[in-house]
């Protein structure tokens, strides 16, 4: 057996500034930013990991976990695993960027896509909900929601999530009703508050748009700890989302145990990879609770979450049925549309194709990467 011993371990942080500033509730982005591993074996097999540029994960990669690496095989062990997670104190950022990048080099070196590494995948497309950019500080969403979402809905979309809470339901909800009156009964809408409102304010909210037949409000409440879910979750009229910011698999079993969500968010390069993730999944689907990754990244990210969404178990015995989703982000975003080969994520009936070719499916174009390098 072929051993593909890991020779190098290279941490690539790039940054693109955003032509048009958007962000959701809370705060407007003016750049894109993430973090790009590559780890090359001795041989030359090459993997690509992503994950964001938050939680010291660039360095802890850097100085911690890529001298542990070194040797190893490239390859997602679990005894590897607990070994990154041991000696990060259980940074999942870190470890699910790197985690990527094995997974990536082990099918690649196999010659076979991720979720054939898991015995293959029950589905070949996963339906594709648009992830709107939010607010503009210089226009108001009177001016610019509704035709937004008409757009993404003549491009194919058939769901979407809206960003909200930058201002009070009472301004906000009269806007999505004419956003549900715009694009009729059937699409799929969702909306995200970021964190923004308190108890009362979320309920307000809630109350709206479980009449506007909305699928659910994510993460309304501050992430921290996720305090006040539960309780929440009891009166809410829909569906209750969260835990894109789960950094391991305890924290998501502690989230399910306390009964913070109907919908758990796990996000691939945050809660410690793949295998973490799809862990995650089963953990919700004994809880009874549907599992729809986050994701809000570059084309790593979006091509791991797109072999985790379609290994998922379906959540009822109806297959189709609240079948497993993947976000796809319509802010501009170059780390998944300028620096990868080809076009692997075409939006056709409101779905994606799951990759096929080897390891995570896509191929980087380090030139076009290079150019957006924080140096």
């Amino acid at each position: 057996m072929v051993r593909h011993r890991i020779a190098a371990v290279d941490v690539i942080p790039v940054r693109a500034e955003m032509r048009t500033p958007r962000g959701p509730s809370i705060l407007t982005y003016h750049a894109r930013e993430t973090l790009f591993i590559k780890l090359t074996t001795e041989d030359g097999v090459v993997g690509w990991g992503e994950t964001y540029r938050l939680a010291g994960a660039e360095s802890t990669i850097r100085d911690v976990l890529a001298p542990l690496l070194i040797g190893k095989e490239a390859a997602p062990s679990k005894a590897l695993h607990r070994q990154m997670l041991a000696a990060t104190f259980e940074n999942g950022f870190a470890v699910g960027g790197l985690d990527l990048a094995l997974h990536d080099a082990w099918g690649k070196s196999l010659s076979l896509p991720v979720h054939e590494l898991y015995g293959g995948a029950p589905r070949d497309t996963v339906q594709a909900y648009a992830s709107l950019p939010g607010y503009y500080d210089d226009k108001a969403p009177e001016d610019h929601w509704v035709d937004e979402a008409l757009e993404l809905q003549a491009r194919g979309f058939q769901a979407m999530k809206l960003r909200i809470g930058r201002f009070s339901p009472d301004r906000e909800m009269p806007i999505l009703a004419r956003v549900r009156g715009a694009v009729g009964p059937d699409l799929r809408l969702m909306a995200d508050a970021n964190a923004a409102y308190s108890p009362g304010l979320a309920l307000r909210a809630a109350a709206t748009l479980h009449e506007l037949n909305f699928t659910w409000l994510e993460e309304p409440l501050p992430q921290n700890g996720y305090r006040g879910y539960p309780e929440l979750r009891a009166r809410m009229p829909l569906p209750l989302a969260g835990g894109e910011g789960l950094t391991t698999r305890w924290a998501a079993n502690d989230m399910l145990r306390r009964g913070c969500f109907d919908i758990i968010q796990p996000d691939v390069s945050i809660c410690g990879g793949i295998a973490e993730c799809l862990f995650i999944g089963e953990l919700a689907q004994l809880s009874q609770i549907q599992c729809v990754p986050h994701c809000w990244a570059g084309a790593l990210t979006l091509a791991a979450t797109l072999h985790v969404a379609a290994l998922l178990p379906e959540p009822t015995r109806m297959p189709g049925v609240d079948a497993p989703q993947v976000e796809l982000d319509v802010t501009e975003n170059p780390f998944r549309d300028v620096v990868v080969r080809g076009s692997p994520f075409e939006l056709r009936a409101g779905a994606l194709k799951v990759p096929t070719a080897p390891g995570l499916g896509v191929e980087i174009d380090e030139l076009a990467l290079r150019r957006y390098e924080v140096t």
